[in-house]
């Protein structure tokens, strides 16, 4: 909206975006295969994405409160920050929230000063990574799940573009969805607080250009649905520690034609045969 809305005390508006990525790779043998989870498992640690998610949060202009990350055994991590809009005295934070070196580490890396966030309900970023593969198929895939949601003035979708950035996505699935209402003075209720007809609005170009997209929307219930799948593949990007030069033009080929047959199936949800 092109005005701003006096609201009748805080923006009760919770504003949801879940992202997931799909990558694909084609390693042939047991040791391979175990290579390229061990390279995931390695790229994509819990540290590494409570830094991702740290950024996420910057970006939307919000305010982290707790950090809980775990590494797990075979594969796979979880973060979740739980966030707010406002800043708060230090004095005024649970205590039992993180560990006292871990405030430390906030404040000394990310700049907090002597300042934390207080809890809004609904307000957090979790984020969590499936590594697979199956013995009897040489294509393995890398899944990132984040969700962001947030009360108030900020916007889960301003993160949008630094998060595919982030990652190397041959299939992106989306959704955005908008909850509850707000109030302005004269008592009128408010179901949203931004236009939208599209998370693709909220795509950079240069991006668009490189997927494919379909939207399904329903208007009525705030809801947005988008789904992206990258138009052109090259090939050596999803050989793990193989050169396609060494492989018979029939054997590339015939690669190509799978991992364009997993990502279709991803995309579509349904199996192909």
């Amino acid at each position: 909206m092109k005005d701003k809305i006096q609201l009748y005390g805080f923006n009760n508006l919770t504003k949801t975006l879940s992202f997931n990525i799909y990558d694909i790779s084609y390693a042939s043998s047991e040791r391979e295969k175990k290579d390229y989870i061990a390279y995931i498992d390695d790229q994509y640690n819990s540290e590494r994405l409570t830094g991702i998610l740290l950024e996420v949060t910057n970006i939307i202009g919000a305010h982290v409160l707790n950090i809980s990350k775990q590494d797990y055994d075979p594969q796979g991590a979880s973060v979740t920050l739980l966030i707010s809009e406002e800043l708060v005295p230090t004095d005024l934070m649970d205590v039992s929230c993180n560990q006292s070196d871990f405030i430390q580490y906030l404040m000394r890396e990310h700049m907090l000063r002597d300042t934390v966030v207080a809890h809004l309900d609904k307000s957090h970023v979790t984020v969590h990574t499936y590594p697979e593969f199956h013995p009897n198929n040489d294509i393995s895939s890398f899944r990132v799940d984040i969700d962001v949601a947030t009360c108030g003035r900020v916007s889960p979708l301003n993160a949008l573009n630094y998060l595919i950035s982030s990652f190397d996505s041959d299939v992106i699935t989306m959704d955005y969805r908008i909850r509850g209402f707000t109030r302005d003075v004269d008592g009128k209720k408010y179901y949203k607080d931004h236009e939208i007809n599209s998370i693709q609005n909220y795509i950079d170009e240069k991006t668009m250009t490189r997927y494919d997209a379909i939207d399904v929307n329903v208007y009525q219930s705030n809801i947005f649905h988008t789904k992206m799948i990258l138009k052109e593949i090259t090939l050596a990007d999803y050989l793990f520690n193989v050169d396609p030069r060494e492989l018979l033009p029939e054997v590339r080929l015939s690669l190509k034609d799978r991992i364009n047959k997993e990502m279709l199936e991803i995309y579509y949800g349904t199996n192909i045969y």
